[in-house]
């Protein structure tokens, strides 16, 4: 059985269509991501999949849980961390872990013993006694993941959690959530950054409430048409601006002082690219063809589907 299955899930806000006719399978220990920009649909799944939203058509199974029929039942086997997290900047890191302990009815037979595991499994041994409010942004997304793991989920649903965290507290939540896979929790994560989904076993990729891409990030990577050509020059936004004029098929990214170039027929690009750059006085560096990244295929993704109206 899996973990997650969803057919036709569907969402509306009045005339909003935020999510559409979405159909996923998560198999049991994995890490499943959904990615997309702001206003793709990532939080509306979530809280779909979670029974806090009812959708306005189709069906989802969590855990063996209809998503509507068994959504209390569904709290039992999932745990849940929102963009928001409510945490308490009153309390102290072990005070809120017992707050959520009660709240998902943990016995308190073996209560504290549990509570011990997780702080040091988070590395919040330290600080059980610190003030909430008094956390870095990295060591509160932590003490949320405690929180919602207090009640042994079979499934984690975590919304963008380490959005606006540093690069090292990121690298050291993602190690917290490779042990939770190896001791077989399934893990369903959104993410704005396409670094991070690389880390996912497989992927969604999600544009304006709709799946636009499904798969491992190779097979995600496979979903690029054509060819992607790394441009360095001097002046790298007056050469994108350029080649988006000259290539009007095809998809222009800008990345620091590089151009990236995906073209669905790539023959003969580099030298139209040297002479049409040479033509306005832009000086190239250097013109190679690159594989192309999560960030290259979602913009190309994209720029080949039709825009609907924003979504959460």
């Amino acid at each position: 059985m899996s973990a997650i299955h969803a057919t036709g899930l569907r969402r509306t806000f009045g005339p909003v269509v935020a999510v559409d006719t979405l159909d996923l399978e998560v198999a049991n220990g994995e890490i499943f991501g959904l990615v997309g920009p702001d206003g793709a649909g990532k939080s509306t799944t979530m809280r779909m999949l979670t029974g806090i939203l009812t959708p306005s058509a189709g069906h989802a199974e969590v855990a063996g849980c209809d998503v509507v029929r068994d959504a209390e039942r569904l709290k039992e086997h999932v745990g849940y961390m929102s963009q928001r997290f409510g945490l308490y900047p009153d309390l102290t890191v072990a005070e809120n872990i017992e707050f959520y302990a009660d709240i998902y009815g943990v016995p308190s037979r073996g209560r504290t013993e549990k509570i011990e595991h997780l702080l040091g499994f988070s590395h919040l041994t330290p600080f059980k006694q610190r003030l909430a409010g008094n956390l870095s942004g990295g060591m509160k997304q932590k003490l949320g993941l405690a929180c919602a793991l207090i009640h042994t989920p079979r499934v984690l649903f975590l919304d963008e959690p380490t959005n606006g965290v540093d690069p090292v507290s990121r690298r050291d939540f993602w190690r917290i959530l490779y042990q939770l896979v190896r001791d077989g929790v399934t893990i369903f994560v959104s993410t704005a950054y396409l670094d991070e989904a690389e880390r996912c076993n497989r992927l969604a990729l999600l544009h304006a409430g709709r799946l636009v891409g499904l798969g491992t990030p190779a097979e995600v990577k496979a979903l690029m048409p054509g060819a992607l050509f790394e441009i360095r020059s001097p002046t790298p936004r007056r050469a994108a601006a350029l080649l988006r004029e000259d290539f009007p098929g095809a998809t222009v990214g800008l990345f620091g002082d590089r151009v990236h170039l995906a073209l669905r027929d790539p023959a003969a690009a580099e030298k139209r690219t040297r002479t049409r750059l040479a033509a306005a006085g832009l000086e190239l560096t250097s013109f190679r063809p690159i594989e192309p990244s999560l960030e290259d295929v979602f913009i190309s993704v994209i720029a080949a589907t039709p825009t609907g109206q924003k979504a959460t």
